[in-house]
């Protein structure tokens, strides 16, 4: 990977930071803004995602529109994330300390989130921070993930439930 110097990488419109390490054949759409991040090799990103600093994506991803990845999410290889999905990374938010004063970044905790390889979020998904969604799951579309999601299953609802198996949907899709 390497920093995301050369403008001809970004299109037109597209907000990638000096800091942003990006690999091969990584396409962007307009209006996305990326700073202090790392995207794998042949990933997607739609019009209007963010990626803050120290959010990891990895290679032969799919990141849709208007979706926000914040720091402190890993995102591994071959994940799909759905339009408008929100990673969360601070469990209790507050503008200010307990004093008044903004707050900085020793008064808060970020805790981070996995996605796992092969996973896929469905639109307008909210994912909890420090959670983890197993490898090959399938996150419902408005789904809001407050717990473990465990590999190969398919969760949905507010909060998300555990619904049955991404193996056998997709052993019976292919029959």
């Amino acid at each position: 990977m390497s920093a995301a110097t050369d403008q001809r990488q970004a299109p037109q419109m597209a907000g990638v930071a000096d800091d942003v390490r990006m690999g091969e054949r990584v396409r962007l759409a307009s209006y996305v803004n990326l700073y202090g991040c790392e995207i794998g090799d042949d990933t997607r990103l739609g019009a209007f995602v963010e990626v803050q600093r120290d959010a990891k994506i990895g290679s032969r991803c799919k990141i849709s529109s208007h979706t926000f990845v914040c720091s402190g999410v890993t995102i591994e290889d071959e994940v799909f994330i759905g339009h408008g999905v929100i990673f969360i990374n601070d469990r209790y938010p507050r503008a200010t300390a307990a004093d008044g004063a903004p707050q900085t970044e020793s008064d808060w905790k970020m805790e981070n989130t996995v996605v796992r390889k092969g996973a896929s979020i469905g639109s307008g998904a909210i994912i909890m921070c420090g959670v983890e969604i197993g490898e090959g799951a399938l996150v419902g579309a408005g789904a809001m993930v407050v717990s473990d999601v465990p590999a190969g299953s398919i969760v949905a609802g507010h909060p998300a439930r555990l619904r049955g198996s991404a193996v056998e949907l997709k052993q019976r899709d292919s029959q």
